[in-house]
């Protein structure tokens, strides 16, 4: 992985000056060949915020030639090439790692197609601030662009997360705009050689939990941009759903040898707030 960020600090003006340099938390962006609205969303998540990361993962597009292009006149931006495409999750872990030894703490992940909301950032990033133990889910606000089948299948899935643990309260299992701390997030990755694809969402927030890491839902909007809006999406209905469902069956073996434990310890949280 290449690190092309810029030596010269950057002149901040306008929105951007009220923003607050963080040295514990960071936006990490995984970008593959995100199309014409990649460089539009990483302006405005520089516009909430200090610093942000773009993890390139093998784009062919020339996207990242462009993002190297903002980066050397913004110091808050760094970009960080992968040759090869790995996968959403292989390019957040790479990402995740490298932000963990220049210090930080946690990271808010969303993605370059626009479909997240940048001004929804920095609350965020307060919730997080508030509650640093905790994750910081996005709870997908839908409008009428979002796709009928992709709803459907997201209630199956948010139904199996909430099997896999004990209905913990997961909102969405499947909407990758959220704060992670990222230690806790880097041994579970770490521990297994899946969560490196479309499967990383998901598996991240069930293993995360079962960590006993405590979670946090917050409403964000979600927009779903056609071909003639630059909207570009890598979603494969049969391999991702596929991928989708060989990880729950995965992870359902793992859950019935945890059960026990994970039973103890819903029951022992349910007494204490009594």
């Amino acid at each position: 992985m290449r690190d092309v960020s810029q030596a010269k600090p950057s002149v901040i003006t306008g929105a951007r000056a009220s923003v607050t340099p963080s040295d514990t938390h960071l936006v990490l962006i995984p970008s593959y060949n995100p199309g014409a609205r990649a460089l539009e969303t990483v302006r405005a998540a520089r516009a909430q915020w200090d610093p942000v990361w773009v993890i390139v993962d093998g784009s062919t597009d020339g996207s990242a030639e462009k993002l190297c292009e903002m980066a050397r006149t913004d110091a808050g931006l760094r970009v960080l090439i992968r040759e090869r495409n790995g996968g959403k999750g292989a390019a957040l872990l790479d990402g995740l790692i490298a932000a963990q030894r220049a210090g930080f703490t946690h990271a808010l992940t969303m993605d370059a197609d626009g479909q997240h909301p940048a001004d929804r950032i920095q609350a965020f990033m307060s919730a997080s601030l508030a509650a640093p133990e905790a994750m910081i889910l996005g709870d997908p606000v839908f409008d009428a662009s979002a796709p009928r089948v992709r709803l459907r299948g997201r209630r199956i899935a948010n139904w199996s997360t909430n099997l896999e643990t004990l209905w913990a309260g997961v909102h969405d299992t499947l909407f990758g705009f959220r704060v992670y701390p990222i230690a806790p997030l880097i041994e579970v990755m770490q521990r297994n050689r899946w969560m490196r694809r479309f499967d990383f969402d998901p598996e991240a927030v069930v293993r995360l939990t079962w960590r006993g890491v405590p979670l946090v839902n917050l409403p964000a909007p979600v927009r779903y941009f056609t071909d003639e809006e630059g909207g570009v999406s890598h979603f494969n209905y049969w391999r991702d759903n596929l991928l989708l469902t060989s990880m729950y069956l995965r992870l359902f073996a793992e859950f019935l040898v945890r059960l026990p434990w994970l039973g103890a310890r819903r029951l022992t949280r349910a007494l204490a707030e009594r």
